[in-house]
């Protein structure tokens, strides 16, 4: 019997610009301290600045494909066993997947210092569409942490 509580799912929040759940949860990862307005200017700022180099008609299509290549599909979890403790390789839900994907953007351009956040998380969307930057570096490093340990597999229930 789990000792924990189940958790409770909440209705997807739309934003008000794209009317996008994925943008939404973006801007609520990048607020401090309940500055809704000034998480949003950033976020709207930098799907435009996305935007400016390609000729893609749909504006969130930058922001949909970083999500998309900074997932990861597999990540490693402890598990006591007799005494030690494995790192068990798991499927990662969609839904961590998801919030995994938009806090390693975030973190990774919080920490591009002397530039604004809307440039850095603008710069750090497009590195991720394209295969490269931090993000992705961060998803590989958690894939071959998974691929390393698969010898654990079978400590999976």
């Amino acid at each position: 019997m789990s000792r924990r509580r189940r958790v409770i799912k909440k209705t997807e929040k739309f934003d008000n610009r794209y009317g996008s759940p994925v943008v939404a949860r973006l801007i609520s990862t990048i607020m401090k301290n309940g500055k809704k307005s000034v998480a949003e200017s950033i976020v709207y700022g930098a799907i435009e600045k996305t935007r400016e180099g390609s000729d893609a008609v749909d504006p969130l299509e930058t922001l949909h494909k970083a999500m998309d290549n900074v997932k990861p599909r597999l990540e490693v979890k402890s598990r006591r066993v007799g005494g030690a403790t494995y790192q068990v390789p798991m499927e990662v839900p969609p839904a961590r997947q998801m919030a995994l994907a938009m806090r390693w953007i975030v973190t990774f351009a919080h920490k591009r210092k002397s530039v604004p956040m809307m440039e850095a998380l603008a710069s750090e969307l497009k590195e991720a569409a394209a295969g490269q930057g931090n993000a992705m570096k961060k998803r590989d490093d958690t894939h071959k942490m998974a691929q390393a340990n698969r010898a654990f597999a079978h400590f999976r229930f």
